[in-house]
């Protein structure tokens, strides 16, 4: 049930008043506003309301209007609506600037063609056939025998020397540094609105905060994309990573994807385990331990 249901069609008490609520203002607290701000609006509210009969309404306006921060939305999604967080990182594809340098380009090309896999007719061919035609003749040699397509010349430089006098100051400085822009696309699977709090981890090992106000579903409730540049290749990408905004379902929170541990058990051990009561436990371990007693 919502926070705010009335208490007679309440099934569970303490979730709905103490578990939820708890929980709506932790992450108010540590992730939607900040301790400072949440702490002096606090305080605020206190000292209006002492010795008064304030109602959840009064809480709620008085806490805007200490802070200055509009919560419209967050005392909507919390208190008047079952809804939940749940983020999923559909995508991430890592864009980087094409130099149009030969001498940066001619390497990267060359490194992203020896990562493909060999052509299964090439590799068959190389088992079926002990030696080519040309192996044979060399006088059949041309070329295009030993053409290497990434190999560049004088030529190749020229042509980049001419484009690159062409740019801006600014375009030059965006091409020298060499960037890795990374674009996320991040679904708000139910809808409702959160804060998206992202950790890249680099090559290095070191990690690094990325956060982004809830106000990015502003104009859409259920998709965003988002890029980022970095100077650092990532090497792996966490949505909340600490845990601070009650996310239901993790798994869907990594790239690359990871297996994400889940505990169960068998239901007839578990039934087994339920018809015992602690009092039977507790004597059937002081008869394992051999009467000594120990808990």
């Amino acid at each position: 049930n919502p926070i705010m249901t009335n208490s007679e069609s309440v099934l569970q008490f303490g979730n709905n008043g103490y578990g939820k609520p708890a929980t709506a203002l932790n992450v108010l607290r540590e992730t939607v506003m900040g301790r400072e701000l949440f702490d002096f609006a606090f305080k605020e509210y206190a000292q209006r309301w002492k010795f008064k009969h304030p109602t959840p309404a009064d809480f709620f306006r008085t806490m805007e209007d200490a802070s200055g921060v509009d919560l419209d939305w967050f005392w909507r999604s919390w208190f008047y609506t079952n809804d939940h967080v749940d983020l999923n990182l559909v995508e991430v594809k890592n864009f980087e600037l094409d130099t149009k340098n030969p001498e940066i380009d001619s390497k990267s090309k060359r490194d992203l063609a020896g990562k493909r896999p060999v052509d299964v007719t090439y590799e068959r061919n190389l088992k079926a056939i002990p030696q080519t035609a040309e192996e044979k003749d060399a006088k059949l040699v041309d070329f295009y025998t030993n053409f290497d397509e990434f190999k560049y010349n004088a030529v190749d430089k020229k042509d980049y020397q001419t484009y690159y006098e062409k740019l801006s100051a600014d375009e030059k400085m965006i091409l020298d540094n060499r960037s890795n822009y990374y674009q996320l696309k991040i679904e708000n699977v139910t809808g409702m609105p959160t804060p998206v709090l992202i950790e890249f981890t680099y090559e290095d090992g070191t990690k690094e905060r990325k956060d982004l106000p809830v106000e990015i579903w502003r104009f859409d409730d259920k998709m965003v994309t988002k890029v980022f540049v970095t100077s650092k290749k990532v090497t792996s990408i966490a949505l909340d990573p600490q845990f601070e905004t009650a996310d239901v379902e993790i798994a869907n929170n990594y790239w690359p994807s990871q297996a994400v541990p889940t505990r169960f058990e068998m239901f007839k051990e578990r039934q087994q385990t339920l018809q015992e009561n602690p009092m039977q436990r507790e004597k059937k371990a002081k008869e394992l331990e051999g009467g000594a007693g120990k808990p």
